[in-house]
């Protein structure tokens, strides 16, 4: 055996995984991103959680993925308590109920705290009142119980530009909330009458969840927005205080002996922000109409 063949062989060991690294580098990133998302970081991950924090962030539209979390926090046995995150200025009334409701259920079985840094307004406030506390960030704004519908008046454009409608329809109302012209007396009072509906049933949830006397809406509702320590007045919620605060009064009500938080999987944190940058990296490319 040869000089060269003998050194070689003996640093074998070392040049050998060297070499495969080289001629399968795609492969090895691949593993190691794989193994960092599902290997645990530390050995705490590795003990069962009894407490889980779930975040409502950004307008109410879509709460599908937000009410599957909820249900499954509510048939895990092994969670104790939730921690419901909010920062969101409202939205559709529908699924703001949905949430709302599905919280209520919640509470039913386990302990359910609301903690807010941002906007806990309209639907987002909605959304928590059937939970057992509200603490509130300082900076938070809360409030806006109300009911609204907006809508352009294009006619004058319209004018200008030379567009002429054509409808077809049956049924006085069939027009409703259109665009192209001022909308009729009649047609204003049919929205009104929707949006009291709406507001009343707003007003009646929130002073039965948070034992409030609806005769006296004026003041905890009618649209007001208050600052966290303005809401602690009015009753909207409970105290004012940050995170951890929330975090403790969860702990203390659902009277775990030691409080190990659920982490949210890698894996889907992993997937939820690749999908984000390619939604963002769309949007740069396509431009189009979001709500806000």
């Amino acid at each position: 055996m040869g000089l060269k063949e003998g050194m070689q062989k003996l640093f074998w060991p070392v040049t050998a995984p060297i070499t495969f690294i080289q001629n399968n580098f795609k492969a090895v990133v691949l593993v190691v991103i794989i193994a960092a998302l599902i290997v645990p970081a530390s050995n705490e991950q590795l003990v069962t959680p009894n407490l889980q924090s779930i975040a409502l962030e950004g307008p109410i539209f879509e709460v599908s993925t937000l009410l599957e979390q909820i249900e499954e926090a509510q048939n895990n046995s092994n969670i104790k308590g939730v921690l419901l995150e909010v920062n969101s200025p409202g939205g559709a009334i529908a699924p703001s109920v949905e949430v709302a409701y599905a919280i209520k259920r919640l509470r039913e079985q386990k302990p359910v705290i609301v903690y807010s840094s941002g906007i806990l307004a309209s639907g987002s406030y909605y959304a928590s009142i059937w939970a057992n506390q509200i603490i509130a960030n300082p900076g938070t704004l809360v409030g806006s119980i109300g009911v609204i519908m907006e809508g352009a008046n294009f006619e004058d454009l319209m004018k200008k530009v030379g567009i002429k409608s054509q409808v077809a329809k049956a049924g006085k109302f069939k027009q409703i909330g259109t665009a192209e012209r001022e909308w009729t007396n009649f047609e204003r009072a049919e929205l009104e009458k929707v949006i009291n509906a709406n507001y009343d049933m707003f007003v009646s949830d929130v002073a039965e969840a948070r034992e409030l006397n609806v005769s006296n809406h004026t003041i905890f509702a009618d649209a007001h927005i208050f600052t966290a320590q303005q809401a602690v007045f009015t009753k909207l919620i409970d105290r004012v205080g940050v995170r951890y605060d929330a975090k403790k009064a969860l702990e203390e009500l659902s009277g775990v002996a030691e409080a190990h938080w659920k982490q949210e999987d890698k894996f889907e944190k992993f997937m939820k922000q690749f999908a984000a940058e390619g939604i963002s990296l769309a949007h740069t490319y396509f431009p189009s109409i979001t709500l806000k």
